[in-house]
C-alpha cells in the first residue's frame, strides 16, 4: 500500500482549518493542523512532512516567520503560503524567504489541490552523484547545502531546486515555460517573471559577477543555459 503523504496545515480560522483538513483527508493526505504560528513552527520542526500549508496572518509567529526559520534550519519541505493580501510585495517576500508557492484567499479547493500535487512532484531526475562542483562552488544534493569555498551559501528551497535542475540539464537551453513546469510544477505559465526573478537571485549567490554571468547564461529569445 502506498503511504499517504503527510501534510501540516497552519491556519487560525477554525472553520477553514476544519473544512480544509476534512477535504485533504478525503483526498488521501494524513493531515496535522495548528491554530497559531508558535505551535505550527514546533510541529513543522519535528519534520517528516511532505508539504506545509502556512497562513501568512497568524497569532504568534506569522507564516513568513515560520517559513524563514525553517529554511534557516535547512528544512526544504515544500511550502504553500495562504494569504488574504493581494499586494505583489507580500508574494515576492514569501518567495524570497523560501516559500515555493502562494495562494490568495478566497480560493477554490481544486486549485489548492492542484498546487499541492505540483509541489509534491517537483524536482528533476536523479543526479549522477551526491555532490557537484563548478568553479569554487560545491553542491551537496543529499544535505541540500551549497558551498563557495569554506562559506555556506544561503539558498532558498526554490533556488536550490532551480540550481539542481540546471545542473541536471547543463548545457541545454531551457525555456521559461519548461522551468515553470519542471521546477514549479505549473501546467500553464502564470508569469515568466517568476523564473527571471529566481534566476537573478541565484546569480547573486553563485556568480562572481552577477551583472556579467558566466554560469547561468541568458539565451535571448529562448531562455537560460547553465554551463557550470
Amino acid at each position: 500500500m502506498t503511504e499517504q503523504p503527510r501534510l501540516l496545515l497552519v491556519e487560525d480560522e477554525p472553520g477553514l482549518r476544519l473544512t480544509l483538513s476534512d477535504r485533504l483527508r478525503s483526498e488521501g493526505y494524513t493531515v496535522e493542523s495548528a491554530a497559531n504560528g508558535d505551535d505550527g513552527f514546533r510541529v513543522a520542526s519535528q519534520g517528516g512532512f511532505d508539504v506545509l500549508i502556512l497562513d501568512v496572518m497568524l497569532p504568534g509567529k506569522n507564516g513568513f516567520d515560520i517559513c524563514r526559520d525553517l529554511r534557516q534550519k535547512g528544512d526544504a519541505t515544500p511550502i504553500l503560503m495562504l494569504t488574504a493580501r493581494g499586494q505583489t510585495v507580500d508574494k515576492v517576500m514569501g518567495l524570497k524567504i523560501g516559500a515555493d508557492d502562494y495562494l490568495t484567499k478566497p480560493f477554490e479547493t481544486p486549485e489548492l489541490l492542484a498546487r499541492l500535487e505540483a509541489l509534491r512532484r517537483r524536482g528533476g531526475g536523479p543526479v549522477t552523484g551526491p555532490t557537484y562542483k563548478f568553479d569554487d562552488v560545491r553542491v551537496d544534493f543529499r544535505s541540500t547545502e551549497v558551498w563557495h569555498g569554506e562559506e555556506q551559501l544561503q539558498l532558498s528551497a526554490k533556488e536550490f531546486q532551480l540550481l539542481k535542475y540546471f545542473i541536471e540539464h547543463r548545457n541545454e537551453t531551457l525555456s521559461r515555460e519548461v522551468l515553470l513546469h519542471e521546477v514549479w510544477g505549473y501546467e500553464s505559465t502564470p508569469s515568466t517573471r517568476t523564473v527571471d526573478v529566481h534566476v537573478a537571485w541565484l546569480r547573486q549567490k553563485v556568480e562572481e559577477d552577477p551583472k556579467k554571468p558566466k554560469l547561468v547564461l541568458t539565451v535571448h529569445g529562448l531562455g537560460y543555459k547553465f554551463v557550470g
